[in-house]
């Protein structure tokens, strides 16, 4: 009797161990990737973005028209991967998600002017993590 109480605490703990790992998990299901040594995101080559992507990139670059309402928005950065700017210096823009019935969750958030943005970023899952766009 005494050895299945303690069979059942120790598997009760170690639930209890998980609940809180995935309840602590930054975004549950992806891992962030670290930053630079810098502190910078990751950069990832313009030729490397999926197809949509670099036409995303492209319309950002031509001042739109964008396909989506809520492209050339404000970005918050309330996960504060990208470096801290004051409130409306990065936009975000959806870059299609093929199959998607909706907006999907990959984007490009810019900083800076839109047309001629400081630096641009993608993320392919929805803010978890940012790479900074190098041409």
């Amino acid at each position: 009797m005494l050895k299945a109480v303690a069979t059942r605490a120790r598997k009760a703990g170690v639930l209890w161990v998980l609940g809180v790992a995935f309840i602590l998990c930054p975004v549950a299901g992806h891992a962030r990737k670290p930053p630079s040594s810098s502190g910078a995101p990751a950069s990832i080559a313009l030729s490397e973005l999926p197809p949509q992507g670099r036409t995303t990139y492209a319309l950002i670059r031509e001042g739109g028209p964008f396909p989506h309402d809520k492209d050339g928005s404000v970005f918050g950065n309330r996960e504060r991967i990208l470096p801290a700017q004051k409130r409306g210096y990065y936009r975000e823009y959806t870059v299609r998600t093929p199959g998607s019935r909706d907006r999907g969750a990959r984007r490009i958030v810019c900083g800076g002017k839109p047309r001629v943005p400081d630096a641009c970023y993608y993320t392919g899952d929805h803010y978890a993590s940012f790479r900074e766009i190098v041409e």
